[in-house]
């Protein structure tokens, strides 16, 4: 077993003869490195000055590939990583014995097989065929080059096509015929469910009203009961409901269902995290950057209003799932007392200019209770601007009555003061008509509404989140961020790799229209605040684990303003990814350019 491991470790680095003459000498590791590294820059300065014969952009590859690899050898990175890639790798081939020393997973080899072919300009990217416009100048390089491009739309199309949404025919029928279904159950009316009050008095709240509702798999179904049983929050909307297929298979809405079913995975480690006071579930550590209750502050101009810390329906994913007793909590609301001293705070800090107001979720408020809170910040002279974060009009559109956008729109002064609605679509498949229709007051009342997206493993199929996007512009939404998914370990199933999120941004996001792909990629640092992705200069893969996961060191937003610590990340395995898509009916040979996202 032993010396089959050393051979195959041996055969990937075949692709770089001389690294592999380093590895099997007799020198010490401390030499090893230095070799290495040297072989590595004397690569480096061979293509950037003696190798014109190779295309531009494998150029790109290769350098970036040697980047990463020069990277991982720093004892610096070592020490931030905890973990030795050289030494893991010299251990192997030159011990005789490898007990006691973790064998390489499939997914460690997969990457180091990937890093290996682009150091040596042999990453299978790009067609063999050069494009034919590249050759050719003026009208019949323009005719070749849109022949290309039309190329590209149509295979852009070929996937986009692949999302329906509920404004999609088909899908409007079937919901009709949900929603009718939960009318019929609870012995209501259409007028009823027109009413908001009546979704939040029946929210489904247990695995047997859901089941009597639609089709649920043996895990979905005791996922919910073991929720019940633990007292983890679960609850859906009447609303969000019907958006679900009655059938189980999640074919279409897949996403809709990991919203908020959660998995079996997701309640064994909620319950073990919530028994074990040691542990504690605040990952963005918000207990570090709440100067006050209910305030929260991680930038110099904004800070976070926390009045209610409840939903009318749990999100599985949710970001504060730490603090949220339960759904549609009476408890929730921040006392009286309390908001009057965040909103003092607020007033006394005139160096913040902007307010979130989120949550849970803020639209669960009275229209009265909202209105006062929104006088009470509109008279502190410093405030420019007031952001309301919702997911409501995702999950119970019914609340968005023509009363509370009178209310809300009545501190919207152009020129003074702005209110903007943050909003949260996840997929094409939540858009319906009536969430298209309570977008719409807003934007007919002249606030804007703008999209964070949270990229998961449920919207990360080719092109499925520029679908959305798309579609968020014709109901009247603007994309404004991608969130990579937090780590917490209780939502690993919904974590993506990096990589992936990179690839989106620069292979299907790229070939929309400028108008639809405004949201900037960002991954949400415990404590400090967003790193935007989109900037390599922003974040560095440091080592790669024995088992295949890549470990990134992310720098602060203020990297040259002060000297705020970084952040070091274990990401997931980008074979793991793949296998799960692959299970999925997708074909990975679509998605062979993710090793190169670093």
């Amino acid at each position: 077993m032993d010396k089959h491991v050393r051979e195959r470790l041996l055969k990937i680095f075949d692709g770089i003869p001389s690294i592999k003459e380093i590895l099997l000498s007799k020198e010490d590791i401390e030499n090893k490195r230095k070799k290495i590294r040297e072989q590595l820059n004397m690569m480096l300065i061979a293509t950037f000055d003696d190798d014109p014969s190779i295309p531009p952009l494998k150029w790109v590859l290769k350098t970036e590939a040697i980047r990463v690899f020069r990277k991982i050898l720093s004892r610096r990175d070592e020490k931030l990583a905890g973990y030795s890639f050289l030494n893991y790798i010299h251990n192997i081939i030159n011990k005789k014995d490898l007990k006691g020393i973790e064998k390489p997973s499939p997914d460690f080899y997969a990457e180091l097989e990937h890093l290996v072919r682009g150091v040596s300009g042999k990453a299978d990217v790009y067609p063999k065929k050069i494009p034919g416009f590249v050759k050719q100048s003026g009208e019949q390089a323009a005719k070749l080059r849109s022949k290309d491009l039309s190329r590209m739309a149509k295979k852009a199309d070929s996937f986009l096509n692949r999302y329906p949404t509920g404004l999609d025919k088909e899908v409007k029928r079937k919901r009709s015929q949900n929603s009718q279904r939960i009318l019929n159950y609870f012995n209501a009316t259409e007028y009823e469910w027109g009413k908001w009050k009546w979704h939040t008095r029946h929210i489904i709240k247990d695995a047997d009203t859901l089941k009597a509702l639609v089709k649920l798999t043996d895990e979905e179904y005791n996922a919910v009961k073991l929720a019940n049983k633990y007292k983890i929050p679960f609850g859906i909307t009447p609303y969000y409901l019907s958006l679900m297929d009655y059938d189980s298979s999640r074919k279409y809405d897949y996403a809709v269902r990991a919203q908020v079913i959660p998995s079996l995975q997701y309640i064994k480690k909620h319950k073990k995290f919530k028994e074990n006071k040691d542990v504690s579930m605040d990952f963005m550590l918000e207990r570090d950057t709440s100067p006050i209750e209910g305030i929260t502050r991680r930038y110099p101009k904004i800070v976070i209003l926390k009045p209610i810390l409840t939903c009318p329906q749990i999100c599985v994913y949710c970001q504060r799932n730490w603090e949220i007793e339960d759904v549609y909590s009476r408890h929730a609301v921040l006392s009286k007392e309390k908001l009057e001293k965040a909103l003092q705070w607020i007033s006394d800090t005139p160096e913040v200019t902007e307010v979130l107001i989120t949550g849970g979720d803020p639209l669960l408020l009275s229209n009265a209770k909202l209105e006062n809170m929104l006088f009470k910040l509109s008279r502190i002279d410093h405030l420019k601007r007031i952001r309301i974060g919702t997911r409501i009009p995702v999950t119970l559109p019914q609340r968005i009555t023509d009363s509370l956008i009178k209310d809300i729109n009545h501190f919207h002064h152009p020129g003074k003061r702005e209110i903007l609605i943050i909003t949260h679509f996840e997929h094409p498949y939540e858009i319906s008509s009536l969430s298209m229709r309570a977008i719409q007051k807003f934007r007919q009342s002249g606030i804007e509404v703008y999209n964070q997206l949270v990229y998961t493993f449920y919207n990360s199929r080719k092109f499925e989140a520029a679908a959305l996007r798309d579609q968020l512009r014709l109901i009247g939404v603007t994309p404004y961020y991608t969130f990579n998914t937090k780590g917490k370990e209780e939502t690993d199933d919904f974590r993506v790799p990096i990589a992936r999120l990179l690839q989106e941004q620069k292979e299907e996001a790229r070939l929309m229209p400028g108008s639809v792909r405004t949201d900037e990629v960002v991954f949400n640092v415990p404590g400090l605040g967003k790193n935007y992705l989109r900037a390599a200069q922003h974040h560095d893969v440091i080592s790669i684990l024995p088992d295949g996961r890549r470990v990134y060191e992310f720098h602060p937003w203020e990297k040259k303003l002060s000297l705020a610590d970084t952040y070091i990340y274990t990401d997931v395995s980008i074979p793991r990814y793949l296998q799960r898509l692959k299970a999925g009916g997708e074909n990975i040979a679509d998605y062979k350019s993710i090793w190169y996202y670093y």
